[in-house]
């Protein structure tokens, strides 16, 4: 497939989209990479986020150097600020808590991904399978509701991320309910990859150039809405 140079919406507003699709209610795992930055849009909601290290109703992301506390901390080891109702715990009842099925929603980023709703998100063989671990990506995949990939729609070297059938070592199976990417949000379908919204000045046409499997387009194709 010819490589596509396609400009897209920066990281932070995938993160945005992203959060317009969480409920008030929802007890939500964010994982490594472009899912932390959701934790930003959603203060004085009623979302409970949930940390791995044992911290509950997690609020965004420390922008000031004096608020920095290494035991409040996120997947990406970012350091994340303490809101009212904020709870901690051990460990050992946060993975009970994802092994338990009480996540409603887990987002993760990927490597890659297909129109199966399989995903890889943990390991590049390319530069080794000894970089990077699975950590608790699979018990939270496997407990969640619903499961969110945000991610770029293609690599550094512009191969596509979205694939007909994956590479790397995979995370989960048939879970994936829905992918945000710079270029598009897509719904995994029973029939394949439902095309439900481009980037500003993008075409489904010019997402189809980036993505190996074939893209059913919406008849109510529109813009990302933020």
């Amino acid at each position: 497939m010819e490589k596509v140079k396609l400009t897209g919406i920066p990281r932070e507003m995938i993160a945005l989209r992203v959060s317009k699709e969480i409920k008030d209610g929802d007890y939500v795992n964010l994982g490594i990479g472009i899912p932390t930055l959701i934790s930003n849009w959603i203060e004085g909601r009623d979302i409970m986020l949930q940390a791995e290290i044992g911290m509950l109703k997690s609020g965004p992301l420390v922008t000031d150097e004096e608020m920095i506390n290494q035991d409040c901390i996120n997947a990406s080891c970012q350091a994340v600020i303490e809101i009212p109702g904020t709870i901690y715990f051990d460990i050992l009842e946060s993975f009970t808590m994802i092994r338990g099925g009480r996540m409603n929603l887990v987002v993760m980023g990927a490597l890659q991904v297909n129109d199966k709703g399989d995903y890889a998100g943990w390991a590049n063989p390319s530069r080794g399978l000894d970089v990077g671990n699975i950590g608790g990506s699979m018990d939270l995949v496997a407990g969640a509701d619903r499961l969110f990939l945000a991610m770029e729609h293609v690599a550094v070297d512009g191969s596509p991320k979205i694939v007909k059938k994956l590479t790397f070592p995979p995370t989960t199976t048939g879970k994936v309910n829905m992918i945000f990417t710079d270029l598009a949000v897509m719904e995994v379908t029973s029939k394949g990859l439902l095309l439900k919204e481009v980037a500003p000045g993008l075409t489904a046409k010019d997402v189809q150039s980036v993505t190996e499997p074939k893209l059913i387009v919406s008849p109510d194709l529109k813009e990302i809405e933020f």
